[in-house]
């Protein structure tokens, strides 16, 4: 038997690091999608495939007559996705109680570790697809949850946001309160005519929340005045979002990445594209996703193919997709 399952990636349009220290945060889906398959192996192995995403597959097994799930090779060697997968593997079948050997093959449309949320992506769909071909359809808010557990258990620290997005799909205003997040899904009733700027990651997203946390442990006082100020934004944001109102979310955009470069998130070729973008007619732009380079997101009615320009001369690479894409969902069943 064989599963595949599809989850999409997202874009942060305000509010990211300030949604791990409890902040919320507005994010909406894109059509950009990670697939992954499981087929049913006939021993307790579980092989994984990624082929595309230019990394190399691993062996993972459960040991025999325990729960855990045990690497057969040297896991610090393995690219920071297939932790993803690993970890998901392992959670999901804590929570169901029954484990099987399985082939998982990944596939992305959009870059791995550029800010789009392929990690969640992966996570809720490996989660979905495991689940599944063992006989369990779980419940959107259990793959949101297992999903989520799947990102803190491998970065140590994460907001549910991600793993929302991908699981619930649209545009979506959360506060990551416990034990489950308040997710509000926002009616967007017009277009949001915008752009993605990638280039590559100089840093993980690990890396990063560290990195703040350490910022945040020395000076408590400043940093948390700015998580304050992007909690702000957001809200204001939400409301012009709501409205329609695109100027005032052109500028709230612009005054979110100034707090997250004072985090020290951002890096100078993310800072070339939000500010290339914002001099070929972009009424808004800032970094998106955890940063160190990735993606950036720009505003930009009626000036597309200028803001695109701009990105690829200072050597970004542009990313055309729609925002408010679905959730997470079952592509096929084979058997």
């Amino acid at each position: 038997m064989k599963v595949t399952v599809s989850a999409p990636g997202k874009v942060t349009l305000f509010g990211e690091h300030a949604v791990v220290y409890g902040k919320p945060a507005l994010v909406s889906a894109i059509d950009r999608r990670v697939h992954v398959t499981v087929e049913e192996r006939s021993d307790s192995s579980i092989k994984v495939s990624a082929l595309d995403l230019h990394i190399p597959g691993l062996i993972l097994t459960f040991k025999e007559g325990s729960k855990d799930l045990v690497v057969e090779t040297d896991y610090n060697r393995i690219a920071g996705a297939m932790s993803y997968v690993r970890k998901a593997i392992e959670l999901a079948s804590k929570h169901i109680e029954k484990r099987q050997g399985v082939n998982v093959t990944i596939r992305s449309e959009m870059p791995v570790g550029a800010g789009l949320g392929t990690s969640a992506a992966i996570a809720v769909g490996t989660v979905a697809a495991y689940t599944r071909l063992l006989g369990h359809e779980l419940k959107a808010e259990e793959v949101a949850r297992l999903g989520h557990a799947t990102e803190f258990e491998v970065q140590g620290a994460a907001s549910p946001m991600d793993t929302a997005i991908s699981t619930y799909g649209g545009t979506i205003y959360l506060r990551p309160t416990r034990p489950d997040p308040y997710i509000e899904r926002l009616k967007i009733s017009f277009p949001l005519p915008s752009i993605i700027g990638y280039t590559e990651r100089e840093a993980r997203t690990g890396e990063l929340l560290k990195r703040v946390r350490e910022l945040r442990k020395a000076h408590p006082a400043a940093v948390d005045s700015i998580l304050s100020t992007i909690h702000e934004i957001v809200e204001e944001a939400r409301i012009a979002l709501v409205k329609g109102d695109l100027v005032s979310l052109g500028v709230l955009m612009n005054m979110n990445h100034g707090q997250l470069e004072s985090l020290g998130v951002s890096s100078r070729r993310l800072n070339d594209m939000v500010y290339s973008a914002r001099s070929a007619g972009a009424i808004g732009s800032k970094m998106t996703g955890a940063g160190g380079g990735g993606c950036m997101i720009a505003l930009c009615p009626n000036r597309i193919e200028e803001v695109s320009v701009a990105i690829r001369v200072v050597g970004g690479s542009p990313i055309q997709a729609s925002l408010s894409g679905t959730g997470f969902r079952l592509e096929s069943v084979e058997k």
